[in-house]
C-alpha cells in the first residue's frame, strides 16, 4: 500500500507548475511581451525591498504598455520604464541600492538604475550572460542589485536579444520593431 501511495505521489511531482513552487519569499511573475511570455521568480529573502517596489509596480499595472527599449546581445535586455514613443512612464520614488548576495548572472533580473546607486525605480534588466562586472564589490563599484531569476521563458529573452536594433532620438540599443510588455502579473 505505501508502495503505491508513493508511486502516486512521484508520478503526480512532474505535473506541478514552476508557480506551484511560488511562495512569499519566492513570488512569480508572469511578464507577457510581444514575443511570448517570461516567468520569474523573485527572491525577497535576499531583496525584499527591491521585490517589494518590482511588485508595487507590477500590481499597479505599470509594466503594460512599457517595451524593452535597450537590447545590447551578449549582454543584456532593459525595460520596464519606457513606452512605445520612449517617453518614461511616472515612478514612484527611487529606492536604495540591495547587496542582496546574488550574482549578475545569466537569466537573471537585476534593476536598473543611473549612475546613483539610490536610484532604482521601474525600470529593470535581464542578464544574457554572465555580468561579473555588474556585481556589487565596494562602495566604489556598487554593483546593481540582482532579485530573481527566470524560470521559464529565457527563449523568448534570447529572441528579444537577436532583435535589430539603432538609435531612436538620444537612446542607443532601440529595437527597430518595439517589443512590448503586454501585461506582468503575479501568479502562484
Amino acid at each position: 500500500m505505501l508502495k503505491s501511495i508513493l508511486a502516486v505521489g512521484l508520478v503526480a511531482l512532474p505535473l506541478l507548475s514552476t508557480s506551484a513552487l511560488a511562495d512569499a519569499d519566492h513570488p512569480h511573475v508572469r511578464l507577457e511581451t510581444s514575443q511570448g511570455n517570461i516567468e520569474l521568480e523573485l527572491d525577497a529573502k535576499a531583496a525584499p525591498r527591491t521585490v517589494a517596489n518590482f511588485l508595487r509596480y507590477v500590481d499597479e499595472g505599470h509594466y503594460q504598455g512599457t517595451v524593452f527599449h535597450r537590447v545590447i546581445p551578449d549582454f543584456m535586455i532593459q525595460g520596464g520604464g519606457l513606452d512605445a514613443d520612449l517617453e518614461p512612464k511616472p515612478t514612484h520614488d527611487p529606492i536604495p541600492l540591495e547587496k542582496s548576495g546574488l550574482k549578475n548572472t545569466r537569466g537573471t533580473i537585476a534593476m536598473a538604475r543611473t549612475a546613483n546607486p539610490d536610484s532604482a525605480t521601474s525600470q529593470f534588466f535581464i542578464n544574457l550572460v554572465d555580468n561579473d562586472a555588474l556585481n556589487y564589490r565596494d562602495l566604489y563599484n556598487p554593483g546593481y542589485t540582482v532579485f530573481g531569476h527566470v524560470v521559464s521563458g529565457m527563449n523568448v529573452v534570447d529572441k528579444i536579444a537577436e532583435t535589430p536594433t539603432g538609435r531612436r532620438g538620444p537612446h542607443a540599443d532601440v529595437p527597430t520593431q518595439p517589443i512590448t510588455i503586454v501585461g506582468a502579473e503575479r501568479i502562484d
